[in-house]
């Protein structure tokens, strides 16, 4: 086992542009590393100390890896930051269309909770080894990676999260009960405490991490009032954090140039900007 860390930790310093697979221990969730080269020409000063653990959307269902994930690592990456592309466990196909949980447990919470935990501890570890800041790791989510982002923050604390179009609440009628059905279980989804446990509205700290928040007005997936929600969860507790809500855009346009509106697509620099105030 040492030897085998050993040699993940070599690839993964002598080489950024190769990317690596790493098994997280205590599950079987795996990330892809996207390790930023050190440079003197970067976007944020520093930057290459950064990491983020990048967490896609799918509803729990299933993971838009590809424009959630992949497109946002390398985007971070050219801007000299680390990324960490998570591939969490969620429902599946079989249990969206199905309703096979009625008999049999699946995957449901608390495992993306677990994978996103194991993700942040993995990176805090290693973190030594790779020329990383330990206390530098944020981490962020799109739509129901979202709602991940900031479900860690009740057992971790990431340097930052960048929750983008979430999922937040399970409990009011603006919910996306897909989420929450993939999320909570064909049983759990009807329990009032299970839906009011992972409302993130209900749950945010004073001392949560800054937060950088986006959303569309116009969002046909993910009512806009779940990041309503969250905004004013974190101004009622004093959390430094910005929201950007764009009137269109829509949903899951994540890294992709053509997804979305020329309105939304400005939030990457937002992110850049808001992340360098907060250094």
């Amino acid at each position: 086992m040492r030897r085998y860390l050993l040699i993940v930790l070599f690839l993964l310093a002598t080489s950024a542009a190769a990317q690596t697979i790493v098994r997280l221990p205590g599950t079987p969730a795996t990330f892809e590393c996207y390790l930023a080269p050190h440079s003197s020409n970067q976007t944020l000063k520093h930057s290459s100390n950064l990491s983020v653990v990048v967490c896609p959307g799918g509803s729990y269902s299933w993971l838009d890896y590809q424009v959630e994930g992949v497109e946002v690592a390398q985007w971070l990456q050219a801007h000299g930051i680390s990324a960490f592309v998570l591939r969490y466990r969620v429902q599946g196909w079989w249990a969206w269309a199905t309703h096979y949980r009625l008999l049999f447990r699946g995957r449901q919470y608390p495992d993306p909770l677990r994978d996103a935990e194991a993700a942040l501890d993995w990176v805090a570890t290693h973190a030594d080894s790779l020329g990383l800041d330990p206390k530098g790791t944020g981490i962020m989510g799109f739509s129901a990676g979202g709602h991940l982002s900031m479900l860690s923050t009740y057992t971790r604390q990431p340097a930052f999260v960048a929750p983008i179009y979430p999922v937040v609440t399970m409990r009011q009628d603006c919910c996306h009960t897909r989420s929450r059905r993939a999320l909570l279980g064909e049983y759990g989804r009807c329990k009032q405490t299970m839906r009011d446990s992972l409302s993130l509205e209900l749950h945010v700290r004073p001392d949560c991490p800054p937060v950088f928040l986006v959303n569309c007005v116009d969002d046909p997936i993910v009512d806009y009032r779940n990041s309503v929600l969250l905004d004013s969860a974190l101004t009622a507790n004093h959390v430094p954090h910005r929201y950007i809500q764009y009137q269109t855009g829509g949903h899951g346009f994540g890294m992709s140039d053509t997804k979305g509106t020329d309105e939304c697509r400005p939030w990457r620099d937002e992110f850049l900007k808001w992340l360098k105030s907060i250094l």
